[in-house]
């Protein structure tokens, strides 16, 4: 039996103490984002760190300005890269609570009526389910073979859930001892039950707020109407200009930057078998927008969007009141692909609500924080073993994914550590995240510690 075979039937073994272990985790109550809460952020910080340590990873707590971190290490100058893995403890809020089966602190196992064994319980997929199948991978492997294949260090945030507000200050303090080879984050999720995946892209974020400003006061609109300047009228135009009628973007220079895929990667989509019917459907709707010629899966993960995420302005009242308001306001954020530069798209957009804006008008901005997308090199050597390993666990090929939305940790590590993280998680999107009744199916945790073993054994090949 080789060794990563006794690793994986060790991981079977003790398969039933990785999940009593994994509940005590889940009922430590760690919402980051409520003060009442802050003892118990703390107390399960405490407790990775002295299970990390009783596994022989040694673990600290580190405090910060809000909640803390747990920095761990294992580290013997091993061939192979050095590895970062992160994962969040902290969970959101459980409101609504009367829309919970149960406690939702008091981890437990369902069975589905197709037989689906799950874990329920706040945290069980979001983030603590998945950091605790790394955890456990990691003790199966020390406690078989007595080390890590390769080296490891351990960054468990605490303040995920709540914007991560001591993290950058964390990096920059710590950037020495943080900088590895290679980043591994768990975050994400499956393709499917049965289809493991890795994210290979993340898209960029850039948000502006316009408000603008025309009469000294809300007038009324029988004597002013057809004579005065209309904000709500103005910041409809700016939004209508957007698009042109192909769905492209038309900001001077926005795509510059955006790339396509190569065709292998767009093929290997064609063979996901996703449904943009399905996908509508789901949410009451029928039709594909965005630009035409292009993918169902191109306008979710890799190519650029410009969305309004607010309008107002105006009498918003029950029944009708007649005024021309003196000011409107929208909320824009774009989306962002390949190369493109955050503030250089912001610029862009700014000279063109300008250029909308009449003589006798104002406009002020309110900028949102921008960061730019992100994507693997497809050549990594990291990638392929990753790809190797998942195979090899769940007998069908990873399938390479997008995600339309952003991991800022990601985007961190990249910026501030130099350093590209692999992502890999077993979350699915029906577990409910952020919802009552969360849930991690239970095939989740146990195929993702045997997943994790077996990424580390890839890693630590030439």
């Amino acid at each position: 039996m080789s060794t990563i075979e006794k690793v994986l039937t060790r991981i079977d073994a003790d398969l039933d103490n990785s999940l009593s272990r994994l509940f005590d985790l889940l009922k430590i109550k760690s919402i980051s984002t409520d003060p009442a809460y802050k003892d118990e952020c703390r107390t399960a910080a405490e407790w990775l760190a002295k299970e990390l340590t009783s596994i022989g990873i040694d673990a600290t707590v580190r405090s910060t300005a809000g909640h803390p971190m747990v920095v761990g290490h294992r580290k013997s100058g091993k061939p192979g890269p050095h590895v970062l893995f992160y994962g969040h403890y902290d969970v959101q809020p459980v409101d609504p609570l009367e829309l919970w089966d149960t406690d939702p602190f008091e981890p437990r196992i369902a069975t589905r009526e197709d037989g689906t064994k799950i874990i329920v319980a706040r945290g069980s997929a979001d983030d603590k389910g998945q950091l605790m199948t790394f955890v456990e991978a990691a003790r199966a492997f020390i406690a078989e073979t007595g080390d890590l294949p390769i080296d490891v260090s351990v960054l468990f945030e605490g303040e995920e859930e709540s914007g991560s507000p001591s993290l950058h200050p964390f990096l920059t303090a710590n950037k020495d001892e943080l900088s590895c080879d290679l980043a591994l984050v768990c975050d994400t999720g499956m393709w499917d039950a049965d289809t493991p995946a890795i994210s290979i892209m993340l898209r960029g974020m850039v948000g502006d707020e316009v408000i603008v400003k025309a009469a000294s006061r809300d007038l009324h609109s029988g004597h002013y109407g057809g004579a005065a300047q209309n904000p709500n009228h103005i910041v409809a135009s700016i939004i209508a200009g957007l698009h042109d009628e192909n769905g492209r973007i038309t900001l001077p220079g926005f795509y510059d930057g955006v790339i396509d895929m190569p065709e292998e990667v767009t093929a290997m989509w064609d063979k996901l078998g996703f449904s943009a019917e399905d996908f509508l459907g789901d949410i009451g709707l029928k039709y594909m927008r965005g630009e035409k010629g292009r993918q169902a899966l191109e306008h979710i993960w890799t190519r650029p969007t410009a969305e309004v995420n607010g309008m107002w302005g105006g009498y918003q009242g029950a029944g009708s009141k007649t005024v021309i308001p003196a000011e409107a306001h929208a909320k824009f954020t774009f989306r962002l692909a390949g190369d493109q530069d955050p503030d250089k798209i912001r610029d862009a957009f700014r000279a063109y609500v300008k250029s909308k804006i009449p003589a006798d008008c104002t406009v002020d901005f309110i900028a949102k924080d921008g960061s730019p997308a992100l994507r693997l090199d497809f050549d990594m050597p990291a990638l392929a073993k990753g790809q190797a390993a998942l195979k090899a666990e769940w007998g069908k090929d990873a399938a390479l994914t997008g995600m339309g939305g952003s991991i800022p940790i990601v985007g961190d590590f990249k910026r501030m550590l130099d350093m590209d993280s692999l992502l890999i998680g077993f979350g699915l999107e029906d577990d409910q995240i952020h919802s009552p009744n969360e849930k991690y199916n239970l095939k989740s945790f146990h195929k993702g510690i045997r997943s994790w073993a077996r990424v580390l054994d890839e890693l630590a090949k030439d």
